[in-house]
């Protein structure tokens, strides 16, 4: 056992995971990542679909090295700094439209419970409502918001004034053959939560353009904007959750723009500075007036040498066209994958958008969730050489988001390894 693994075990609090998987990082590079010992690894995960301009990307490395050299920390909420202005412009011009405003943390969890607050405030309204499915980050706000048991045991209870609408999963609904239908069903439903579930008193509607830890769940493409209408005639703001599908993932800089809806607030994080910490949630100035001194603060958030590597991250996805990128490349994996589930009946759906891409696995025509097969293929894929994600509700959701600068070569390594541990996994079953 490595030194490092052993410290682990003795230093680091680690028993909120099943385990660790038991390989040391050394670097890493574009989307591959080698072990203490010189293994190579295909990273087909992005450190939690953290790194979509690749691992090391020299560009946002160069901008964080100048940073460093001229400041780290002087908390750029007491003073004025550059980089800060200079990102908080950015997103000005790439946010959907009229979300000009940008408070700066440094975690997806701590830019969700800044939006909720900030919703509460604006409305003067008290409840909020997410979806089934949902997740929104480890604190405590944000897993009131987190419609997923399987994140939340052990620790409720949790606030008050949150109710849950059914998310448009079309696999698993009563219209699996029609996603159409699915989504206006599931819109509509949220005129039903907020009369027979809330006390009228509703600030924000929270959710994700795709819902990642719920499973790669795509919603039609009707959908939000039927929400949207429920929205507007009560008077609810729509917090857009882009922690895990923002910035070129799904094939756009901000997954919402497949919908045609403006969100009021946009909450990012993960993919914003390509593994420095940072997170952000964005909005319309008068939005953003509702803050008053002393409502809301941040110590380390927007980071210098984060908000430096920001900007150079969201200038190489705009001058590579990292949107266009994720899209070729994650409808070339999508059709692979699809074909892969024609022999495979291990396979119930392949799903995704871009490079944010699920494929569930069942055990029968119930649907009934392969979790045990799940984490077998993941550990099949790894002793090939292959990082992948396990997600969904039930754990039967093989995770497929890696760095948007991934090859189409590196993505029929990654297929063929996913196939042969597929294969691995299901010749016990057909004996």
């Amino acid at each position: 056992m490595s030194d490092t693994i052993q410290k682990y075990k003795e230093y680091v609090m680690t028993g909120f995971m099943k385990s660790v998987v038991p390989i040391v990082i050394d670097k890493a590079s574009g989307a591959t990542v080698t072990d203490i010992n010189g293994r190579e690894y295909l990273d087909c995960f992005a450190g939690i679909s953290v790194v979509n301009a690749g691992h090391c990307n020299p560009r946002v490395i160069a901008a964080a090295k100048a940073q460093m050299d001229k400041l780290v920390h002087c908390s750029s909420y007491i003073y004025h700094v550059q980089p800060v202005a200079d990102l908080a412009e950015k997103l000005a011009h790439i946010a959907p439209r009229g979300l000009t405003k940008t408070f700066f943390g440094n975690s997806g969890a701590e830019a969700i419970e800044g939006a909720m607050k900030l919703a509460r405030l604006y409305t003067g309204k008290h409840e909020f409502i997410a979806l089934h499915a949902s997740f929104h980050g480890r604190s405590w706000g944000a897993l009131s918001v987190t419609g997923n048991m399987g994140r939340k045991k052990r620790g409720g209870p949790y606030a008050a004034g949150v109710t849950f609408a059914p998310a448009p999963y079309a696999y698993r609904s009563q219209w699996p053959n029609d996603p159409e239908e699915c989504g206006r069903q599931c819109a509509r439903a949220i005129e039903d939560v907020i009369r027979f579930t809330t006390a009228d008193d509703v600030a924000a509607f929270i959710a994700e353009p795709v819902m990642g830890e719920g499973g790669i769940i795509v919603p039609p493409p009707t959908y939000f904007k039927e929400v949207k209408k429920v929205l507007d005639r009560h008077g609810i703001l729509f917090i857009a959750d882009e922690v895990q599908s923002g910035f070129c993932r799904t094939g756009k800089m901000f997954a919402i723009e497949h919908y045609g809806v403006e969100p009021d607030i946009l909450v990012t994080a993960k993919g914003i500075a390509d593994g420095f910490p940072l997170s952000a949630f964005t909005t319309r100035p008068e939005i953003a007036a509702a803050y008053k001194p002393g409502d809301h603060l941040s110590t380390f958030g927007g980071n210098p040498v984060s908000c430096a590597a920001a900007l150079a991250n969201i200038e190489f996805m705009e001058v590579e066209d990292l949107p266009a990128r994720a899209t070729e490349i994650g409808k070339y994996a999508i059709a692979k994958l699809c074909e892969l589930q024609k022999d495979n009946s291990l396979i119930g759906e392949v799903r995704g958008l871009g490079l944010m891409i699920g494929v569930e696995l069942v055990k029968d025509e119930k649907l009934t969730p392969a979790t045990a097969e799940a984490e077998a293929i993941r550990d099949g894929l790894l002793r090939q050489g292959v990082l992948v994600g396990v997600g969904g509700v039930y754990g039967n959701v093989i995770r497929f988001q890696p760095p948007l600068i991934i090859t189409r070569p590196q993505i029929d390594r990654a297929i063929a390894a996913f196939a042969a541990a597929l294969q691995d996994v299901s010749q016990p079953a057909q004996v």
